[in-house]
């Protein structure tokens, strides 16, 4: 099984396209992760490629396409390590709107956390977002089963 991160960065640069047409990479995240009715690659897609990626991965996800889903998914962390769900809020605070990417890393001043995500920018890249827009981080990843091996 492959992490998260490998499954994530082995789709970076997957573009939305510009005009009448649209990228049938984008549409495949919709149709794999069961909302084949989507048919435009305009359709805000930050949690339909995290859901992808949580599905390829093993993973838990939320199965919805709003970011803010994510808050509910996994375990709720303080602190976020490679590859953890971060979910932003988008307008404001107490909009229904966000986004959710991986975590990658801080920047030096701490004022920035860099996700890997769908939708930034039209497509699947890094990009840097305040600290001060994170509504919270998520261990999604399901623990490993451990089998309890008989002595006898």
């Amino acid at each position: 099984m492959n992490s998260i991160l490998d499954i994530a960065l082995a789709e970076y640069g997957v573009t939305e396209v510009v005009g009448d047409h649209h990228n049938s990479r984008i549409l495949t995240y919709f149709k794999e992760i069961g909302h084949k009715w989507v048919t435009t690659d305009e359709t805000a897609w930050c949690s339909a490629y995290a859901n992808w990626v949580a599905l390829k991965a093993g993973c838990a996800r939320s199965g919805k396409l709003t970011a803010r889903s994510w808050l509910t998914v996994g375990k709720k962390i303080a602190s976020p390590v490679l590859g953890s769900v971060v979910v932003f809020w988008r307008e404001s605070r107490s909009s229904w709107k966000g986004h959710v990417g991986f975590f990658i890393g801080f920047s030096q001043d701490g004022n920035y956390v860099y996700v890997l995500g769908g939708n930034q920018n039209n497509m699947v890249c890094i990009k840097a977002y305040p600290i001060y827009r994170v509504l919270g981080y998520r261990n999604i990843h399901k623990p490993s089963f451990k089998p309890i091996l008989d002595a006898a």
